[in-house]
């Protein structure tokens, strides 16, 4: 039985000692640049990451093997929150965390040392490395390993902002951010950086409408300003205690979270003065502005304190929920009417009758009834008399025509907040606030768009729809905040002391530092050597280099640059790849814009949500190797599915996976035992090899991992699989066959691949070899095979429907005339001819398909159908191939197999099946 752990460490050994993975310029015909999103620092990584890692390997492997010098590098994005929320759980003992970091194997010495996030660094970089990417075989320029908060790092990133002041990309203006109350600003984004849950929240602005209730203001937020008209009372929760805040000279109600969310995003207009019972405020009325009419409070435990204000206006007659609360409440209350919608008298109510909804409690479906509600008017609402001014404009129109005229009035402000939790990784709940002097990124600058847009129009992008969306995310990309306050790690913002550039402004011209992270490591540049006269030289081609080491480092940029793959999950389509290209086009000559972007999609929990850390079910990486093996997880990336669409994790699939390579090595063992004489059958081996070399190395060409992977691991194996069964066993033939299979596995599975290239005594490493190119194919060779496969299958379907235990088998192959008439109609197809009339009119000319009379017509009749539905003629020698054959007929089938051309005169034909026999589709009788 294969000891895959036993290869796979030993391979590994033998490819880092002798360090297969450095990289220069010379060591190929043409430089390849390749590298994945360097993973944040956040804990240990789990199956879904190692999908991309994968695939970057698998092309960088490749890429070697044709002769490309590559350059494969990777890092660590340690900037941000996540090593200093880690270490701060750490520090105060956090249960959970000490139990995550245990069961993923860290030592209790270790953990005592990771409250400090230079330590959380410094061990998570070691276990990426060992536990994970030298584990898994990949072939990483490890003398290029760099993190985002090293000082050559953080002096780069000073480099890149000043470069973006001198472009005029950097400006100042009043910002509502996101806001970690321990943490200070974060980003929320899909990539989730900063933050443990809710990258996907987008933020909304709500309108706060003031109602005056004696010398209190009940402050309600809405998205539909347009729906004051319908209101009828206001709900408060009666077992919250709320907060009496001073806004400008009004004495606002407001929850304990409301009252923090408007102070941050107020500032100093905001202040708390006392508390008040929300049951204190039921029973009690309010006016509604531009109404002016009097509603009452009622008691409402669904009014959440931590949604916006906490107090909620009520439009029963456009909003399912209120509807239905206020038939419990207080049913006397009549909705009003402000939206007139063709199909409905009361909208609310009508859906929420319709769809039998009775409880409060029946949330999934008032949230179907409130989206139907919401959709209808929008699309086919007008505001009827009762809106005043507002009267016949339809609801798509109005936009913020009613908010406007509030704001204007003094009667509402603007509130913003999340559309669902937003989470910080220090457990916090972020919320958004006013900064006054923010400094941003100017992505929304018209020429710097352009240009990107252009570019992105050259590049070569996988899948080549991210090509046609991208163009679209430039446009709708706006200026971005690149500075934080607070415990952040990372570069000290140069123009504004006291703060830090945020981790996705760090991370976008990042690949470059690859190329002088290796000088760097050995010693040979230290980092105050890294000035902006050094970077504007090296990247740049400005000034004069201070010393020959300069001029080596310049050489090399020359070389590696442009990045021809960077690869990243599709969290990255939205954020971290439309800032790579833009800062590049921005600050690097157009000779070193990037050539090519590969997204892969995630692997998936049961659930369909991403496998995380934070939402449980990430099975760890040493866990995932030990048990399937390292080769096997490569193969199961590769093959379980499209590179571009989600695939569920599934053990069982792994296993079976695990399976298909210990078959293959077991096939591997038998044919190196073979020693038999030479056979027709050897000539279709080396032409279907040939034929998949073809496949596999266009598939790798174009990154169709999965397409090459299925012809590498099951076509071929399938193929050597019938060669054995067709009794071939030509040592020299079974040779060359598996010098060329096992090089067509080694970008996938390297570990057995070098096991089998030295069993059969390959030269140095599988991993060094050409990878193979088709040395011609031969198709006639492949088609007379197929030929024969097919007619088997034919006799096996015909002896099992018919149930009879034959004795005779009878072949009948089609005659030359047949043949004759099949690619006449073909050529008429190629020429745009082809009718009965054109057919007849050229095969009839022939005296010896005249000499077949009626025959000819019926079958040039089905001769045109098939032609029609895509087939193609081209004669080979069929009573060769099948008479050739016989033998292997008689021994699969047990019965005596007879082979005739059809026109045999003296052929018996005791089922009256000879003048079925067509081109490509001998006839069959069995007796």
């Amino acid at each position: 039985m294969v000891d895959f752990t036993a290869i796979e460490e030993k391979w590994q050994q033998r490819w880092y000692d002798e360090k297969l993975y450095e990289a220069a310029p010379d060591d190929g015909d043409e430089p390849f640049f390749i590298h994945f999103a360097y993973p944040g620092i956040s804990g240990f990584l789990h199956v879904g990451h190692m999908r991309g890692f994968a695939y970057a390997d698998m092309i960088a492997r490749y890429k070697r093997m044709t002769g490309h010098a590559v350059c494969y590098p990777a890092g660590f994005h340690a900037s941000g929150l996540p090593a200093v929320s880690l270490a701060k759980k750490v520090a105060r003992k956090d249960e959970a965390m000490l139990t995550y970091l245990r069961s993923n194997g860290c030592p209790d010495e270790v953990i005592q040392r990771l409250d400090d996030p230079d330590e959380v660094i410094r061990y998570f970089s070691q276990v990426y490395v060992d536990d994970y990417w030298k584990r898994f075989g990949f072939l990483i320029d490890y003398s290029r390993l760099m993190t985002t908060v090293s000082k050559g790092y953080k002096r780069f990133i000073t480099w890149q902002f000043h470069k973006l002041k001198e472009e005029g990309l950097l400006t100042r203006k009043p910002h509502f951010a996101p806001f970690c109350p321990g943490c200070g600003p974060v980003a929320v984004d899909r990539s989730e950086t900063d933050i443990s849950e809710g990258g996907d929240a987008e933020i909304n602005e709500f309108t706060v409408i003031t109602f005056q209730m004696d010398d209190l203001v009940l402050p309600a937020a809405t998205l539909r300003p347009e729906t004051i008209f319908g209101v009828t009372n206001m709900w408060v929760h009666p077992d919250v205690t709320y907060v009496v805040a001073m806004v400008d000279d009004e004495r606002w109600v407001l929850s304990q979270p409301g009252y923090r969310k408007l102070a941050n995003q107020l500032g100093e207009e905001v202040t708390k003065v006392e508390e008040i019972e929300g049951s204190e405020l039921v029973g009690k009325t309010c006016t509604v502005p531009l109404v002016d009419r009097e509603v009452p409070v009622l008691p409402a435990p669904f009014a959440d304190p931590d949604v916006a204000t906490g107090i909620v206006m009520s439009v029963p007659a456009h909003a399912p929920y209120d509807y239905v609360a206020l038939q419990e409440a207080a049913p006397d209350i009549k909705p009003i009417v402000i939206i007139e919608v063709e199909g409905y008298d009361i909208p609310a109510r009508d859906v929420v009758e319709e769809m039998d909804i009775r409880r409060q409690d029946e949330h999934d479906k008032l949230e179907m009834a409130t989206q139907q509600v919401y959709k209808a008017e929008f699309h086919k609402g007008r505001l009827n008399e009762r809106c005043a001014d507002y009267a016949g404009i339809p609801v798509s129109d109005i936009k913020d025509a009613v908010k406007d005229d509030l704001l204007d009035a003094g009667h509402a402000a603007v509130m913003r907040e999340f559309s669902k939790p937003v989470v910080c990784r220090c457990g916090e709940h972020v919320i958004i606030k006013r900064v006054p002097d923010q400094w941003f990124i100017r992505y929304s600058d018209a020429e710097l768009t352009r240009m990107s847009k252009d570019h992105v129009a050259t590049m070569n992008m996988y899948p080549p729809e991210y090509g046609e969306e991208l163009p679209k995310v430039l446009d709708w990309f706006d200026d971005r905040a690149c500075i934080r306050k607070g415990d952040w790690l990372g570069t000290p913002f140069p123009f504004k002391d006291g703060w830090t550039i945020e981790p996705i402004s760090d991370s976008t011209l990042y690949p470059a530092y690859y190329v002088i992270s290796k000088y760097v490591n050995d010693g040979s540049l230290k980092p105050e050597e890294l000035t902006l006269d050094f970077f504007d030289y090296v990247f740049l081609g400005q000034g004069e280099a201070a010393n020959e080491l300069w001029e080596q480092v310049r050489r090399d940029f020359l070389a590696w640059y442009p990045v021809d793959i960077n690869l990243g999950g599709k969290e990255h389509k939205t954020v971290h790849f439309p800032v790579f290209i833009m800062n590049h086009v921005a600050i690097m000559q157009p000779e070193h814009w990037p050539r090519g972007i590969f997204v892969n999609w995630w692997i998936t929990q049961q659930s369909g949500e991403k496998i995380s850390k934070s939402k449980g079910g990430a099975v760890p990486i040493p866990d995932a190797a030990e048990r399937y093996g390292v080769d096997t997880m490569r193969l199961y990336y590769a093959h379980i599915g499209s590179p571009y669409v989600d695939i569920e994790w599934d053990g069982d699939m792994a296993y079976s996976y695990r399976r298909r390579l210990s078959r293959l090595w077991e096939l591997h063992e038998q044919l190196l035992e073979l020693d038999g004489p030479q056979a027709a059958i050897d000539g279709w081996l080396r032409a279907t090899v040939n034929k998949y070399v073809s496949e596999a190395r266009e598939a790798m060409q174009a990154y169709e991992l999965r397409q090459a992977a299925n012809v590498v691991f099951y076509d071929m194996y399938n193929a050597v699989q019938w060669y054995q069964k067709r009794g071939g066993a030509d040592r020299e033939a079974i040779r060359q066959a598996l010098h060329t299979w096992i090089r067509l596995m080694a970008p996938f599975t390297p570990h057995l691949a070098e096991e089998m290239w030295d069993s059969i005594g390959g030269d140095g490493f599988v991993t060094e070899a050409a990878f193979p190119a088709a040395d011609g194919i031969d198709e006639r060779a492949i088609r007379g095979e197929q030929l024969v496969r097919d007619t088997l299958a034919d006799i096996e379907e015909i002896l099992e429907v018919t149930g009879i235990d034959a004795s005779d088998i009878y072949i009948y192959t089609a005659p030359d005339w047949k043949w004759q008439v099949a690619e006449t109609a073909a050529a008429l197809a190629d020429e745009g001819e082809l009718s009965m009339g054109s057919l007849m009119g050229r095969v009839m000319q022939d005296p010896v398909i005249k000499r077949h009379g009626s025959e000819v017509p019926s079958y040039a009749k089905k001769v045109i159908g098939e032609v029609q539905r895509g087939a193609t003629y081209e004669q080979i020698d069929e009573m060769a191939y099948l008479d050739g054959a016989r033998d292997f007929f008689e021994q699969e089938i047990g019965a005596t197999v007879h082979v005739y051309e059809a026109d045999d005169e003296s052929a018996p034909d005791p089922g009256g099946k000879k003048r079925h026999a067509m081109p490509g589709r001998p006839a069959i009788y069995a007796e």
